[in-house]
């Protein structure tokens, strides 16, 4: 069995540097020589993650309306989208690497998700 120990809390931390690194990476990085979605992909997906965390149901969220486990679903169809973006739009070379890394990250931080314990009435 596979430990899962990235908690509510852990996760929360993770948030916002992932946000900023997904704008700001393209730019360092100069992804876009294989087709130019690959650069503003990964900005538009930290700019709507990083409202996506201050929106979220955790002790990091600044108007917590939308539930965790919404965040985490968001999460893993991010991953997924990432881990198949290159081979849908024919990206190669380091922009195809960005987006694998990326998504293979976000999923097994999700994969290692460790459930919220739920108290029980006796």
């Amino acid at each position: 069995m596979i430990p899962r120990f990235i908690t509510k809390n852990i996760h929360a931390y993770l948030d916002y540097p992932v946000a900023i690194s997904l704008i700001a990476l393209p730019f360092i990085l100069n992804l876009g020589s294989s087709h130019p979605v690959a650069m503003w992909l990964s900005v538009v997906t930290g700019v709507a993650a990083f409202i996506l965390t201050l929106l979220t149901d955790h002790h990091l969220g600044i108007i917590r309306v939308l539930p965790y486990k919404l965040h985490l679903a968001v999460d893993f169809s991010v991953g997924a989208l990432f881990a198949l973006i290159p081979f849908i739009l024919s990206f190669n070379g380091i922009d195809a690497i960005y987006y694998w890394a990326n998504g293979l990250a976000v999923l097994v931080v999700v994969g290692l998700h460790k459930p919220e314990e739920t108290m029980q009435l006796a």
